[in-house]
C-alpha cells in the first residue's frame, strides 16, 4: 500500500539543495523512500505529514513526547513564561524552581545543572568525574550511545580522530568478569563508568541487567573511587520518576536527563550527589541557550503532570498490553515477534534469519499509518491509551496480511 507523498518528496529534494543530506543527524537514518519526511501538525499521539497522511507515533519525537503533542498544560506553562521573557541577560528564578523540583523528584539529586541535549549532560558528567577524581579514562558499554561527542563515537567515525576515543574503554553489557578485568587493568586511571540503566543499543534486542549486576558495579566503583554515571536520557521518567536506577536497586553518583523532561521543549539536566557539587562548580561548561526560561517552565509543568496522572505506571501498563497483543497477533501469522526492553520503550524484532521480512513488515506498518523504525527502540507516552494500542495492533496485523500467506 502506498500513500501520497508528493509534497514530502518535493520538499526533500529542495532540502537536499540547501542542507547536506536534506535531513541530517539521527533523523536521516529513519528516512524511507516511501515514508513521511516532514510533518504539518501534531496532536496527542498522532502527527500528520505535509501530504495530509495521519500517523500514530511510536517514536514520540525520538523520546521527548511523553504527555502528548501540544499538551495544553505544558504549552500554557511555557507560553506564560515566554510572555515574561525567555533568553535574557540574566537567569529567571524559574531555574531555581526547576532545580528544586528535580531535587525533590529524583532520588539521588542534591543539585542540578542544565543544558539543551542529552549529549550536554553526558559530556558535563564526564568532565565533572575527571575533575573530582583526577583520572582520565571513561569506562562504557559496547554499543552504548551517549551522544555525538567525539569521545563517544565509534572509532574511525567520519570527522573524528584517534585521540577522541583514546581514553575510552569499552566492555560488553552484563559481563561482570569483563568489568572486573577492566578495573583491574586500569584501576588508577578510570574516572567514571557510564551506562544506561539497561542496554538499549540500535539494531539489537534490548537487555535488562542481570540480577546483582548493578549492585556489583556500585560496590567496586565505590571502593575504587570511580564515579557511576547513569545515562537516563532515553529512559528518564519512563521507568521510575525517582530515577530509572531505582528499579534496578542501585544508587549512581550522577544522572543525565533529557528528552522527556519537558515534553518536547529543548532542555536537558544533570543531577548529582552533594560530594560532587564543588567539582561541578569548577568545571566550565555553558551555552548561549542553556538559560532559556520557557523550557524550564515546561519542564516543571511536565514533571508535575507526570506525578499527577501517575504517567509511569500508565505507560508501562499500556506498554505491557501492547507487547502481549503484538506477540499474540504475530503468532496468528506464524511469526515469532520478539519484544524486548521495558514496556514503555519496546524494541521489536522478528525472530527470523530473513531480516527482509522484518524490514518489509515495518515498511508496511509505516504505509498503514504507524510511525516506527526497524532498528531503534520505540516509545510509549501517557496518551497511548487502550484505543491507540488496539489501533496499532490492528494496523500491524493488516501489514502482516499483505506480506504473509496464512
Amino acid at each position: 500500500m502506498k500513500f501520497d507523498q508528493k509534497s514530502s518528496d518535493k520538499l526533500f529534494s529542495k532540502a537536499k539543495e540547501l542542507i547536506p543530506g536534506g535531513i541530517f543527524g539521527h533523523y536521516k537514518y529513519a528516512v524511507r523512500n516511501e515514508g513521511p519526511k516532514f510533518f504539518s501538525k501534531a496532536k496527542d499521539a498522532y502527527f500528520w505529514d505535509v501530504d495530509g497522511n495521519k500517523f500514530i507515533d511510536l517514536i514520540c519525537g525520538w523520546g521527548p513526547m511523553i504527555l502528548g503533542y501540544n499538551n495544553p498544560v505544558i504549552d500554557k506553562a511555557a507560553q506564560e513564561q515566554y510572555s515574561l521573557g525567555n533568553t535574557v541577560s540574566v537567569a529567571s528564578p524559574v531555574m531555581i524552581e526547576l532545580a528544586e523540583t528535580l531535587v525533590d523528584t529524583v532520588e539521588i539529586a542534591e543539585w542540578a545543572l542544565f543544558g539543551k541535549n542529552g549529549g550536554d549532560s553526558t559530556q558535563l558528567a564526564v568532565m565533572i568525574s575527571r575533575q573530582e577524581t583526577g583520572k582520565d579514562k571513561v569506562l562504557k558499554i559496547d554499543g552504548g550511545y551517549h551522544g555525538a561527542n567525539g569521545w563517544m563515537q565509534r572509532e574511525g567515525s567520519p570527522g573524528t580522530i584517534d585521540s577522541d576515543s583514546s581514553e575510552v574503554i569499552s566492555i560488553p553489557w552484563n559481563n561482570i568478569e569483563e568489568f572486573d578485568s577492566a578495573i583491574s587493568t586500569f584501576e588508577n586511571e578510570i574516572a567514571c563508568f557510564i551506562s544506561s540503566p539497561f542496554h538499549h543499543p540500535t539494531s539489537e534486542d534490548n537487555v535488562l541487567p542481570k540480577k546483582g549486576y548493578w549492585e556489583h558495579i556500585q560496590k567496586v566503583c565505590n571502593e575504587k573511587n570511580i564515579i557511576i554515571i547513569v545515562d537516563d536520557v532515553r529512559t528518564g521518567f519512563r521507568i521510575d520518576l525517582a530515577g530509572s536506577n531505582k528499579a534496578f536497586n542501585f544508587s549512581p553518583d550522577l544522572v543525565c536527563l533529557g528528552k522527556a523532561i519537558a515534553n518536547g521543549y529543548p532542555i536537558s539536566a544533570l543531577v548529582g550527589k552533594n560530594y560532587l557539587k564543588e567539582a561541578a562548580n569548577k568545571v566550565y561548561f555553558s551555552g548561549t541557550q542553556f538559560f532559556n526560561s520557557a523550557p524550564m517552565a515546561a519542564a516543571i509543568a511536565t514533571i508535575n503532570e507526570l506525578k499527577n496522572i501517575d504517567a509511569t505506571s500508565l505507560m508501562n501498563h499500556h506498554g505491557n498490553d501492547l507487547k502481549n497483543k503484538m506477540i499474540s497477533m504475530a503468532k496468528s501469522f506464524d511469526v515469532d515477534l520478539r519484544v524486548t526492553g521495558v514496556p514503555s520503550m519496546p524494541y521489536f524484532r522478528i525472530e527470523n534469519d530473513d531480516k527482509e521480512l522484518h524490514f518489509k513488515w515495518v515498511d508496511n506498518c509505516l504505509a498503514k499509518g504507524i510511525y516506527m523504525t526497524s532498528y531503534h527502540n520505540h516509545f510509549l507516552s501517557a496518551v497511548h491509551r487502550e484505543s491507540e494500542i488496539d489501533l496499532i495492533v490492528s494496523l500491524a496485523s493488516k501489514a502482516f496480511e499483505e506480506i504473509i500467506e496464512v
